[in-house]
C-alpha cells in the first residue's frame, strides 16, 4: 500500500489499513472457519457491491468445499446511510439446511444486517453465520454478532477494497480513511 493519500471526488483520503494487513487478517478468519465447517459445504453469500473483493480474497484462504453466490443489499448514498434497505438482486440460491457465511464489507449502524438477517433466517439454513471485514462499534444502532471479523475500526468513513465513495475508490488495493 502506497504511503500516498488519494483524491476522490475532491475528497482527500489517507492511507488507513495496507493490504497485506488485510491479507494477514483474512488469513486468520479462514483458519478459524477451518474446523467449523469441514465437510459442511457452507455458502459464501457475498453482499454487494462493497464485499466482491474480501468475499472473493476469503473463499480462496479456506480449503474446505463451499459455494458462492451473492445478494446486493444497500442502505448508502454518498457517504451517509439512508436508513432504508433495498434488495436489488435477490437470493438465488436454496439456502434451505445449509451453512450460510454472510460475508459483508463494513457494518457501521447495523440497519442492513439487522433489515436482512430476519428474511435470510425464515429461508431455513442450518445456520448463519457473519463475517465483516470492518465493523464501526460506535456508530451501531442495533446488536449484531459478527461471527469473524477483521477489523474494529472508529467512525470515520472509509474506501478501498471494495469500500466506495459513490462508487469510485473500490480498485484501491487497501483501506483509506478520509482525511480530516
Amino acid at each position: 500500500m502506497s504511503d500516498q493519500s488519494v483524491v476522490v471526488k475532491n475528497l482527500t483520503f489517507k492511507p488507513y489499513i495496507s493490504e497485506a494487513q488485510i491479507k494477514a487478517k483474512i488469513g486468520e478468519m479462514a483458519a478459524s472457519m477451518q474446523d467449523r465447517f469441514e465437510g459442511k459445504e457452507p455458502i459464501f453469500l457475498g453482499v454487494l457491491n462493497g464485499a466482491f473483493v474480501f468475499a472473493a480474497d476469503l473463499v480462496r484462504a479456506v480449503s474446505f468445499d463451499c459455494v458462492i453466490s451473492f445478494i446486493k443489499l444497500s442502505s448508502y448514498r454518498g457517504m451517509k446511510s439512508s436508513g432504508e434497505v433495498a434488495a436489488v438482486i435477490g437470493l438465488e440460491i436454496d439456502i434451505k439446511d445449509r451453512h450460510v457465511i454472510l460475508v459483508e464489507d463494513i457494518i457501521d449502524t447495523g440497519n442492513t444486517m439487522h433489515s436482512f438477517l430476519p428474511e435470510l433466517e425464515a429461508l431455513q439454513p442450518a445456520s448463519i453465520s457473519l463475517a465483516s471485514l470492518l465493523v464501526k462499534r460506535e456508530a451501531m444502532e442495533y446488536d449484531i454478532a459478527i461471527d469473524y471479523l477483521g477489523f474494529e475500526i472508529p467512525n470515520h468513513f472509509v474506501i478501498g477494497y471494495g469500500l466506495d465513495y459513490d462508487g469510485l475508490g473500490r480498485n484501491l488495493p487497501g483501506i483509506y480513511q478520509l482525511a480530516e
